[in-house]
């Protein structure tokens, strides 16, 4: 049938494309083979391809050691609380550098406020002979008031006018120096005791009493 089509259209002076699908074999929908037809690109159109440069989101972040990225300042206020400094998933927890040999008590305050404080204490303790605080601020002005009173028990004028200089009071310096080596003459330093009690009622601060033995 295919050669009567062909021989027709031989015989015929044009060529046309119906006699020619007429002369093919039909192919039915299912015998269609399933085969991948690539486009060729041709050279000008291989400049306009884009390559994407986005990585896939992983689901484990990548474990980087734990060197962090930024030693100076680990973590800010403002950050939320799963981001840290180090690049894994494990919790990292505010880092301070240890006071080796710093035994100065800052009491939450700069130097000038904290000396001003600390010499206010002292007054108070040598004029009423116990107080109430807090127990960082017992155990710091402790050391202050054992040395006024190891200077009232020299005496001398050089050590008087180091303790004028400290106390607040002049009435409290002279009153030192006259009963202080009658009181402590024989004792050898622990002038004063500490006795804990109950926290402050607000902020639940460790409170104490310090007093003069």
């Amino acid at each position: 049938m295919a050669s009567m089509a062909v021989m027709a259209t031989s015989s015929g002076s044009k060529w046309s494309m119906a006699s020619l699908r007429s002369a093919l074999p039909s192919h039915s929908p299912s015998t269609v083979s399933s085969s991948l037809h690539f486009p060729m690109l041709s050279p000008s159109s291989s400049k306009k391809l884009r390559i994407s440069t986005t990585k896939p989101k992983s689901l484990l972040t990548p474990f980087t050691g734990l060197a962090p990225i930024n030693p100076l300042r680990l973590s800010s206020p403002s950050s939320s609380s799963e981001s840290t400094g180090f690049n894994h998933p494990f919790p990292v927890f505010r880092i301070y550098a240890m006071r080796h040999g710093r035994r100065v008590p800052k009491l939450n305050r700069p130097p000038d406020q904290r000396r001003a404080l600390i010499r206010g204490l002292t007054t108070q303790l040598l004029k009423y002979g116990r107080i109430k605080t807090t127990r960082a601020r017992a155990s710091a002005i402790r050391k202050y008031v054992d040395k006024m009173i190891t200077l009232a028990k020299d005496g001398s004028l050089h050590k008087r006018r180091q303790a004028l200089g400290f106390i607040y009071e002049k009435q409290i310096v002279h009153a030192l120096f006259a009963e202080v080596p009658e009181r402590y003459g024989e004792r050898n330093g622990g002038y004063t005791r500490i006795i804990r009690t109950l926290p402050r009622r607000g902020d639940n601060a460790p409170m104490a009493y310090i007093e003069l033995v």
